[in-house]
């Protein structure tokens, strides 16, 4: 499978994902049942009142990122943030307290602003770095760029270390996919030594929650345990709490493995922003490129 196909595939399967789980987000397994069944197509609606195939913070925090890395990838922080400040004050229908909290007290010094709402909020363990970070892994070249910047945009806004690691395994995986591993290999690679190894051999006993260490765990199990890119979206679009985030982090992943060929028609045709991510998705590879001849 091509690079083209694996990088498409990522984007798109972040969006999808969001858009998809964005309908039954703060739903409760059982009221999703209730009101749609088994969602697998997206019809919009939900909390945020969404458009079929419109997409939520999770991707547009993620655009955010690619477009910081586009401008200055040698030293993305400051760019990454102008995004990130840029889309804040579009006032997003879908925005988390610790991402919230931070854009709007920042003055000058990201990694004091994270601290300042870690002090305030009494944690900041959140999952709104991990579900942004694919643009990291979707474009360096190099695990050791990879590793860096994939804390440094989320210690941006995530003071908490655990959001760092979940952030750094998660590209470290997206390295080992681009790299033709497979997926199951290179997750248990990836998470032996780690609080995640647990779900290797069982479900997670956690809430689908906005706790990264509950997003990531139903995340990989997800993937784990999922043979196809549609399984996996709908999957969890339909477990209930943060939907739209697990479903757009566990979506990238898929896509990645999965290419965006695998990815049904519908669903790449409906999303509202589709033109932007073909955009993105060439402009991504031919800075990874550069980035490649030129180390």
């Amino acid at each position: 499978m091509g690079l083209f196909n694996k990088i498409k595939g990522g984007l798109y399967g972040v969006a999808i994902g969001d858009a998809l789980g964005g309908t039954t987000e703060f739903m409760s397994k059982k009221e999703i049942q209730q009101s749609y069944g088994y969602l697998t197509e997206m019809i919009g609606g939900g909390v945020w009142e969404l458009r079929p195939g419109e997409v939520t913070d999770d991707t547009q925090m993620t655009l955010c990122v690619a477009e910081g890395i586009l401008e200055n990838p040698q030293d993305p922080k400051h760019a990454i943030g102008e995004k990130f400040l840029q889309w804040y004050q579009s006032d997003p229908k879908d925005i988390g307290n610790i991402i919230k909290r931070v854009l709007s007290t920042y003055e000058g010094n990201w990694f004091e602003a994270a601290f300042l709402a870690d002090l305030d909020l009494g944690q900041s363990a959140g999952n709104g770095s991990l579900m942004r970070c694919i643009p990291v892994g979707l474009i360096y070249p190099h695990l050791r760029d990879i590793e860096n910047i994939s804390r440094i945009q989320s210690k941006m806004t995530h003071y908490d270390e655990r959001c760092n690691q979940a952030c750094e395994i998660y590209n470290r995986i997206v390295f080992k996919l681009l790299h033709d591993e497979l997926l199951v290999e290179a997750i248990k690679s990836e998470i032996v030594g780690t609080e995640y190894e647990d779900i290797l051999t069982r479900e997670p006993e956690c809430e689908s929650s906005g706790f990264v260490v509950h997003t990531f765990r139903w995340v990989l199990h997800i993937l784990l345990t999922s043979h196809s890119f549609p399984e996996v979206v709908q999957r969890a679009a339909n477990l209930g709490g943060d939907t739209d985030t697990i479903a757009a982090i566990a979506g990238g992943l898929a896509g990645v493995y999965h290419g965006f060929e695998s990815i049904p028609y519908p669903y790449a045709n409906t999303i509202l922003i589709k033109n932007k991510l073909d955009t993105l998705t060439g402009q991504m590879i031919e800075l990874r490129q550069q980035l490649g001849m030129s180390s």
